[in-house]
């Protein structure tokens, strides 16, 4: 598995850090400070032509720039993830703005009291932006003070566990995991039965 996040460089434990670097987090490759598939690929001595070679890549893109050079729109799946602090809110519509083509997002928001009025407020901040939202599902994260507590004491320790967490914390995981695992699972199914 792939993961790309701007944020885990400042997470996840590395030897001897770079500006852009690969390494292993709890058996997982996490990548950091690449730009482009072209980069990862030099990086791991991997021809341009051929392709990395992961099961499933998640990015976590924050500027114009990631977006226009990983391709979103060609992605399976994309999420907005946002809580509605002003400088998050803010820092996502940047990016909505920025975007060439209209691209589909399901929305993942963080929120302390999981309201219909928040999901109302984030369709009237992005009218007019290049995005179809995804109207059969919005996925919640509670922003309770044990799954924060939770949280920071995974990043302290430097391990990732869910046990402590709050239930309805770990139902939304669960159900994006689900949902990225969808076309894997189906397929598996397809295979079961031929």
């Amino acid at each position: 598995m792939q993961l790309l996040f701007g944020k885990t460089r400042y997470i996840v434990p590395t030897i001897n850090p770079a500006k852009s670097y690969i390494t292993e987090f709890e058996s997982i490759d996490v990548s950091v400070g690449f730009t482009s598939y072209d980069e990862m690929k030099k990086y791991l001595g991997i021809q341009t032509e051929k392709e990395l070679e992961y099961d499933i890549a998640l990015f976590d893109v924050d500027n114009i720039e990631a977006l226009e050079k990983f391709d979103v729109e060609t992605f399976l799946k994309n999420y907005f993830v946002t809580s509605f602090d002003l400088y998050s809110l803010k820092r996502g519509l940047e990016l909505l703005d920025g975007m060439g083509e209209p691209v589909n997002l399901t929305k993942i928001l963080f929120s302390k009291d999981i309201l219909k009025e928040d999901d109302e407020y984030l369709n009237f901040l992005s009218l007019g932006k290049k995005v179809i939202w995804n109207k059969d599902y919005v996925v919640y994260f509670p922003l309770e003070n044990g799954d924060q507590s939770v949280i920071i004491e995974n990043q302290r320790v430097e391990k990732i566990s869910i046990r402590k967490l709050s239930s309805q914390y770990k139902e939304s995981l669960y159900y994006i995991i689900e949902d990225i695992m969808a076309n894997e699972i189906s397929s598996r199914r397809n295979k079961k039965n031929i």
